[in-house]
């Protein structure tokens, strides 16, 4: 059996490269040639195959380094980062209450927060579009979280790393939001660049409190796309700012040292 190899740190920016080829790449055929792409794949929106293969692009690109580094068993390895869960309460609280929080508090702010209670579509078809999320945006921090924050913690404190992986994230959705159709078309561009950012910073604390949980990632990404909850933007995207101003506080320790963080992309045994 060929010798695994964790990716060396310099290989994020290969990372980064390879994901906004695919993701801006794809995007630009669709701004380029929108009547024979829509001729071919339908029009665009979530479930367009060429947007899915775009959103897909950092998975994508995490996976083929992957395995160039490691193999199968290397990827293998990788993957069993989904069965790490355990963190502090403190982090599960936030998962489960505080970042739907988030949603309604910017709801009612706008003032949509009674109309958005009204139009829930009938349960059924809420299972399956909470379903479609889980299997669309999350996959993308198989990538962000899963390869590029351990390299980067490798360099840098955790706060740092989250403000990287946070500007890169924030920037690669750009031409979403000058696509109709998409879900990022109906956003505020500014909130939602300073609220990823944001959202970075506080996802990493957790990921790194999970010991480098790509599930925990998964599961946080998964909880802001939740389409039972109301859309808060652009207010909530603006109030993950003074959250993850108090998470960087209360987790100072952690988010300020390289000591404890996760490093490793390919575990070492498991």
């Amino acid at each position: 059996m060929s010798r695994i190899i964790d990716p060396p740190p310099g290989s994020v920016w290969v990372f980064f490269a390879l994901t906004f080829a695919i993701a801006w790449g794809l995007a630009g055929l669709f701004l380029a040639f929108p009547e024979p792409i829509e001729a071919l794949f339908g029009e665009v929106r979530a479930t367009n195959p060429l947007f899915m293969l775009a959103v897909y692009a950092p998975a994508i690109a995490a996976f083929a380094l992957v395995l160039w580094y490691g193999g199968w068993a290397g990827l293998r390895l990788f993957l069993s980062r989904l069965l790490l869960w355990r963190a502090p309460l403190a982090w599960w609280a936030l998962l489960i209450l505080v970042l739907p929080a988030m949603s309604f508090i910017g709801a009612a702010m706008t003032g949509t927060l009674t109309a958005e209670a009204l139009a829930q579509p009938p349960l059924a078809e809420l299972l399956v579009l909470m379903g479609f999320m889980l299997i669309l945006g999350p996959v993308e921090e198989f990538g962000w979280r899963g390869y590029a924050t351990p390299l980067l913690q490798r360099q840098m404190a955790p706060i740092w790393a989250g403000l990287v992986v946070g500007v890169f994230w924030a920037i690669w959705h750009v031409p979403a939001f000058y696509l109709s159709g998409t879900p990022q078309s109906d956003f505020g561009l500014l909130a939602f660049l300073v609220g990823a950012v944001a959202v970075s910073v506080i996802l990493t604390g957790f990921f790194n409190a999970a010991r480098g949980s790509i599930l925990i990632a998964v599961l946080f990404h998964w909880q802001l796309n939740m389409p039972i909850w109301p859309d808060g933007q652009p207010w909530d995207f603006y109030l993950f700012v003074p959250l993850a101003a108090l998470v960087v506080w209360l987790d100072r320790k952690a988010m300020f040292t390289r000591a404890g963080a996760a490093t490793e992309v390919i575990p070492r045994g498991g």
